[in-house]
């Protein structure tokens, strides 16, 4: 074998297994920076879930709120309403006709 050969041969045994351990050590560092990443993600979507939920369930309790105003006024509401369509005189109060004149 002449001394090229030998260089190359020494160059390919040496370097190739050389460069795959600093590549490997590369990827590994790179896959532990995505697992980082994903698990801040993560916990910022949590976070996120929650506050939507909060808010949720916020807006749900003033629904509650108001289906029970309407609910609870809802008679009383239409018979005020039915008052006011009613020319008719109740319990002495003048008519609107009559208030107009």
């Amino acid at each position: 074998m002449d001394g090229f050969t030998v260089f190359m041969l020494a160059i390919v045994c040496v370097g190739v297994p050389v460069t795959l351990g600093i590549g490997s050590e590369m990827f590994k560092g790179w896959l532990r920076h995505k697992e980082t990443m994903a698990t801040a993600l993560n916990a910022q979507t949590a976070e996120k879930a929650a506050q939507y939920a909060a808010h949720t369930e916020r807006l749900e309790q003033r629904m509650r709120v108001l289906e029970r105003i309407v609910t609870d006024r809802g008679i009383e509401l239409s018979d005020e309403i039915e008052l006011l369509r009613d020319d008719r005189p109740r319990n002495g109060t003048k008519t609107t006709q009559e208030m107009r004149s």
